[in-house]
């Protein structure tokens, strides 16, 4: 089929198209997206796509002018299905559909960029807007549903590599600065509930060698035996007991961020387990090398010490 052929808009192709596509509305519990094979002009369904994509987005501008409520502008809200390749990432993926990441992100339940490569197929919605899934699991996921009102929003149903969830969909929302801040990966909660800083990032006299040398993280001082939580979702990869660090855990955040709790007294998690923000992992102490019962906390990017202070997110819902 040629190039001319396809464009001319009574042509057999689109009508056999549109009689398979599915429109998405708040009832439809159904499970069969149009397939993407490849996102390329050759590719009808995608060339379907990018049709409805452009529609919505004018639908999505205009509301102000035309009066366009959330329930009429998700009738319009079609879902494909697409698999992404070796080089896709959700980056490019947004910007090859026209359609911004946020979205993306949300209604696949991708809570970081470094993720996309384990979510397998993805769907592509055809409207900008922000998904919330009624049972939240990530901590991006609990930040959408906390910050954002039931009302704003319209109820639908997706069923999708044989499970079923149920969304809160806002047309034309997209993340807020905090919450791209957690998607991104550039912030993490504190481990601590109550805490008092004796040692900041940066360079310093260690307390116990006299040494002057750069202190990797922060020393949270708190009362023996003051539970320590997960200051992120992710893999413990490494625990044990260290000269220095004492008792300690090793995170792994992504592909590319680690975090580590040290001067532990308990260790309450095992190697290689998934944790949740906020999981309670182990218990302050003064093991290894400490003057006193302290959470030494460190935050590393790529094999890099970063300063947690700068990274830490203060206003914990917990």
């Amino acid at each position: 089929m040629g190039m001319a052929e396809m464009k001319k808009p009574g042509g057999l192709w689109l009508l056999a198209f549109l009689t398979a596509l599915f429109p998405l509305e708040a009832e439809n519990t159904g499970s069969n997206f149009p397939v993407i094979t490849r996102l390329d002009v050759r590719d009808l369904a995608f060339t379907q796509y990018l049709a409805d994509v452009e529609s919505a987005r004018r639908r999505v501008a205009n509301r102000a002018r035309t009066g366009e409520d959330a329930s009429s502008l998700t009738e319009a809200l079609t879902v494909y299905a697409y698999t992404p390749g070796g080089t896709d990432d959700i980056f490019s993926l947004a910007a090859r559909c026209n359609i911004p990441y946020a979205a993306l992100a949300t209604l696949n339940r991708i809570a970081h960029p470094g993720t996309l490569e384990r979510a397998g197929t993805l769907l592509l919605p055809s409207a900008p807007g922000i998904f919330i899934p009624e049972n939240p699991e990530s901590d991006l996921e609990r930040l959408l549903q906390s910050s954002r009102e039931e009302n704003t929003g319209v109820p639908i149903t997706i069923n999708h590599g044989g499970k079923r969830a149920v969304f809160l969909f806002i047309p034309g929302a997209d993340f807020s600065p905090t919450e791209r801040v957690f998607f991104l990966n550039f912030s993490f909660r504190f481990p601590l509930r109550a805490y008092r800083l004796t040692s900041a990032f940066g360079m310093r006299r260690n307390p116990i060698t006299g040494r002057v040398k750069i202190h990797e993280g922060l020393d949270l001082a708190a009362p023996e035996g003051s539970d320590v939580f997960a200051s992120r979702d992710g893999v413990v990869t490494e625990l044990g007991e260290d000269p220095i660090y004492g008792k300690y855990i090793v995170i792994q955040h992504g592909e590319n961020w680690v975090s580590l709790y040290g001067h532990l007294s308990a260790i309450h998690t095992t190697l290689r387990s998934t944790v949740r923000t906020g999981a309670l992992i182990g218990k302050v102490g003064s093991t290894g090398q400490s003057t006193g019962p302290h959470l030494h906390f460190e935050l590393r990017q790529n094999g890099r010490a970063q300063d947690p202070g700068k990274l830490l997110f203060r206003d914990n819902p917990r």
